[in-house]
Parts: C-alpha cells; sequence; structure tokens
C-alpha cells in the first residue's frame, strides 16, 4: 500500500479524496424538486387483482407496480405513507393521502443516493388501482434496489 502511495504521490492521492467528497456532498446535498418528481407516473399498463408484490415490473432505472386494491384511495396510499415512515432512510418529499398522490426519497446507505419512490392511487370499481414507480436519481441502473424495496413495502401492504 506505501508503495502504492508513493508511485501516485500523495498530492494525486489527496485530489481522489476530495473528488469522492465532493461526488458525496452533491449528491446528498442536491435539491430535490416535488415538481419534478411527484408527478403523474401511471404508464397505462392495466391493473389485475393479485398480491401487488407479485406484479413488480423492474426497469432499467428503477422498478414499477400497477395492482388493484380493495380499499378506498385514501385508505391504500395511508397505508403506504405509515410503511414509508418506517423505512430506513426514507423521508416524504411530497403528496398526502387525501390528494392521491405521494413522493418519498430513499436514500442509499454509503453515499447517500436518493431514489424516488412515488405511490398514486384512484378510484375503480374494484377499489382502488395503486401505481409505483421506484427509481434512481443517478447511474445507468439500480442493481434491484427498487424492485427489492419495492418488495419490503408491498410485503407489508
Amino acid at each position: 500500500m506505501i508503495s502504492v502511495v508513493k508511485a501516485m504521490g500523495y498530492g494525486a492521492i489527496l485530489a481522489i479524496v476530495v473528488a469522492v467528497l465532493a461526488l458525496s456532498a452533491f449528491v446528498r446535498l442536491a435539491p430535490s424538486d416535488p415538481a419534478v418528481w411527484n408527478i403523474a407516473i401511471s404508464d397505462g399498463s392495466p391493473a389485475v387483482a393479485g398480491r401487488c408484490v407479485d406484479q413488480i415490473r423492474p426497469q432499467r432505472n428503477g422498478a414499477r407496480v400497477t395492482c388493484l386494491l380493495p380499499d378506498p384511495p385514501a385508505t391504500v396510499l395511508s397505508k403506504l405513507a405509515a410503511i414509508a415512515a418506517t423505512a430506513a432512510r426514507t423521508s416524504l418529499l411530497a403528496g398526502t393521502p387525501d390528494s392521491g398522490r405521494m413522493t418519498w426519497i430513499g436514500r442509499s446507505r454509503l453515499m447517500g443516493f436518493p431514489d424516488y419512490i412515488t405511490g398514486e392511487v384512484v378510484p375503480v370499481a374494484e377499489g382502488s388501482r395503486l401505481d409505483i414507480f421506484a427509481r434512481q436519481r443517478f447511474g445507468g441502473a439500480d442493481w434491484g434496489v427498487n424492485a427489492a424495496r419495492l418488495t419490503a413495502w408491498l410485503a407489508q401492504l
């Protein structure tokens, strides 16, 4: 290790440390505009009855779910809000159960990378149509993190 430090020089090591700290600060402090993230998310997928956790669709930058639930919309979103409130490193960005849409920010453990989780509920004849879109803000692939988050949340719903 010491030979690596000598080969690179202390200036290069310091530059790398400063760059990592700057990236970490940017990721954690970048503003989250509700007008950008708390938006309509339905992709038009048909909603079917059954366990929501079985209907998660992974995507390159996150995961989606569309399902039908027998409860009224405000009840469904209230339950989802209670689940999100207990999730580690997760905070509410915008919305209320009565508005029909809520968005949370979930952060990664080490660097604090933000993921945005939007839940939207509309009334249908069967009760409620629930759409959730969990997606990352930075990077090209989320490595299944958002699908895992939705699996954990929906298992409690």
